[in-house]
């Protein structure tokens, strides 16, 4: 049988990531579709891999949080069709909301742990301007006749206001610079050319002006100042402390990645970009969901033996600049640690919801090659309804020798990963299945 035929899982490798340039919603994807979208990220991700023979690929999961219209009738089998792949490759729909593209690729990446796949394809697409967030749903009234839920809990905005409730100390002013600096370094990426080698131009139709050739981010903001930001309305609230300047736009976009058996990377002779250590979901009050990459965080790192001190890059949505703040308060990480987010973050980029998952891959993929001092990295972000989603992953470039060397000359007191787990434990990589390899 199958399972008598393996006796441990298999290591899981992140072989190449990409996405489309991300929109603001009414913007320059106001008449494309969403499974276009898509199909440009699985047709790119073919090109740019040509030893990857498409008949190889097991499953195509794509998330999408609005699964109606262009997003609907099951989205990962109908961008499978559409991008030309053989018509025995299967696909399916995931919802998590914002978290996913994570549970598309955490849920592919487990069956090829297990040797169910070898291959997968996994990503995310959202078309905000199209299908606002919500549209459609019916909340059961249960919800609020039977105080299962605060009412907030249905606003993303007012659960943000809520997070400032509980973290008083992480005051409008606190946020506005971290929305700054989000700007600020996703300005700097661009111009450093970090984030342009893997976006995937799309050409985009409008009846009035033709086409366009969509190349680069339309959210970011560079000319953003603190006095800019300071003087925007608190909309979820009278004297609030969220803006539009301090959280992440309506935004459309798609995001997609190769996963792989590490063995059948290497037949294939595909390059392993990173390796999944393990990851971990976690659920929190629906009207605080900002606060929930804290445990899921916390039960990624328990199950992988690791510590927050291991981790030596953070790529957290920037769903709310808040979130984000009471995630580092909390494990006492510094506001401008060079760790966290070094090409910028979704209140610049945008995050188009299930999609974004996505996004932070393949940014700490590039930044894993930059920094071969670096052992793990993570990846985590906020969920509607209350959730957290944590995946931790580890460098194939680390070298113990440029750790090091280098933590002498440390910026800022940023600590670095370290080659030496917890005392008395071995890191290891769960794939989602509780078993070491």
């Amino acid at each position: 049988m199958f399972l008598a035929a393996r006796d441990s899982v298999r290591d899981v490798v992140f072989v190449d990531g990409v996405r489309t340039p991300f929109g603001k919603a009414k913007g320059v994807y106001s008449e494309t579709r969403a499974d276009d979208l898509i199909v440009r990220v699985i047709r790119e991700l073919l090109r740019r891999n040509p030893s990857l023979p498409a008949d190889r690929i097991d499953e195509v999961a794509i998330a999408a949080t609005t699964q109606i219209g262009d997003q609907g009738l099951t989205i990962g089998r109908v961008a499978a069709i559409l991008s030309g792949l053989p018509q025995s490759v299967p696909g399916y729909a995931v919802d998590r909301m914002c978290a996913g593209a994570v549970t598309a690729v955490t849920t592919t990446a487990s069956a090829i742990a297990v040797g169910a796949y070898d291959v997968a394809i996994a990503g995310g697409v959202e078309h905000m301007g199209r299908h606002p967030m919500g549209e459609g749903a019916d909340p059961n009234p249960r919800f609020v006749s039977e105080r299962l839920v605060d009412l907030s809990a249905l606003v993303m905005g007012q659960t943000a206001e809520n997070v400032h409730d509980r973290y008083p100390t992480i005051t409008k002013a606190r946020a506005d610079a971290y929305a700054l600096a989000s700007q600020q370094k996703v300005a700097k990426a661009y111009a450093d050319g970090r984030l342009q080698p893997d976006l995937v131009p799309v050409a985009a139709r409008h009846v009035d002006s033709g086409w366009d050739l969509v190349a680069s981010d339309e959210p970011p903001r560079p000319d953003t100042t603190l006095a800019g930001l300071a003087g925007l309305k608190t909309p979820f609230r009278p004297h609030g402390r969220v803006t539009a300047g301090n959280a992440a736009g309506i935004n459309d976009g798609a995001t997609g990645c190769i996963l792989a058996a590490a063995d059948v990377a290497g037949e294939l002779g595909l390059t392993a970009k990173m390796s999944l250590v393990g990851f971990g979901f976690a659920g929190v009050e629906p009207h605080v969901m900002g606060v929930g990459p804290i445990p899921s965080t916390e039960k990624a790192l328990a199950r992988t033996g690791l510590s927050i001190d291991d981790i030596g890059l953070f790529e957290l949505n920037e769903a709310f600049a808040v979130q984000v703040l009471a995630f580092l308060d909390h494990f006492g990480i510094a506001q401008d640690d060079p760790r966290v987010n070094p090409y910028g973050g979704a209140i610049a980029l945008g995050h188009p919801l299930a999609a974004s998952g996505v996004r932070l891959m393949t940014q700490l993929a590039h930044q894993f090659a930059e920094r071969p001092d670096v052992r793990y990295g993570l990846t985590a972000m906020c969920v509607g309804l209350g959730m957290g989603a944590t995946t931790i992953w580890s460098n194939p470039h680390f070298n113990d020798a440029a750790d090091t060397a280098d933590a002498a000359g440390e910026p800022n007191g940023a600590r670095r990963s370290s080659d030496r787990a917890p005392a008395g434990r071995s890191p290891r990589s769960t794939n989602g299945t509780g078993a070491a390899t």
